[in-house]
């Protein structure tokens, strides 16, 4: 038998997963911070990736307010359940992390720029957690939208790979991956730290500095 939070320290089967269910959340309410939609469509020529850092609370603070980024929301990706709810996510039998969506003008901010952010934003070497925050869900993952961000993704986490090195650091447990279904997460966490300054928010990163001009190598 699986010991108590057993189920938030291992991937689940697809067989373990929980069923979830068919209907989806279709944000149709704008941003918090700025009061553009949240909808990738509504951005012609934007680009969009995946991050996820810990709790995405804190996470999508930290791109909302760049220059060249257009919208963020927070949600579910990298898992089996269909249209998980934030309490299932929590209990580890989705396999889903929370995550941030970002869409940006690649012409405003590379995604070089972006992942800067996201390696020096977090710890990327914690595996299935996120400092006091312990699960699948606070996994460190990257999921791009084509084979050039993915290419671009894994050279910046070679390169960064080598600034822990030197500074003694453990290995990179980052999930980089093509993207599969991202499942918007309930109203009252997108955009959280802007609705609640004071929340909670559980991000710290290792301090190594992340060289900017990555390129697939």
């Amino acid at each position: 038998m699986l010991g108590i939070g057993a189920w938030k320290q291992r991937m689940p089967q697809a067989a373990e997963a929980l069923p979830g269910r068919a209907q989806s959340i279709q944000p149709d309410w704008p941003h918090h911070v700025h009061g553009r939609s949240l909808l990738p469509q509504a951005y012609p020529q934007s680009a969009t990736v995946w991050l996820a850092m810990g709790c995405f609370w804190g996470a999508e603070r930290l791109f909302w307010g760049l220059p060249g980024v257009l919208a963020t929301a927070v949600g579910y990706a990298g898992g089996q359940t269909p249209n998980p709810t934030y309490r299932e996510v929590c209990s580890g039998q989705t396999g889903h992390t929370e995550t941030v969506q970002v869409v940006y003008d690649p012409k405003r901010i590379s995604l070089q720029a972006l992942l800067k952010v996201f390696w020096e934003g977090h710890d990327p070497t914690q595996g299935m957690r996120q400092g006091n925050d312990r699960g699948t869900q606070y996994r460190s993952a990257i999921h791009t939208s084509d084979a050039t961000q993915l290419a671009i993704a894994e050279a910046s986490a070679q390169q960064y790979q080598r600034e822990l090195d030197q500074a003694g650091l453990p290995a990179i447990t980052t999930e980089i991956a093509l993207a599969g279904p991202f499942y918007y997460a309930e109203p009252e966490h997108q955009q959280y730290l802007s609705k609640n300054p004071q929340g909670y928010c559980g991000l710290g990163g290792t301090g190594v500095s992340c060289p900017l001009g990555i390129t697939p190598v």
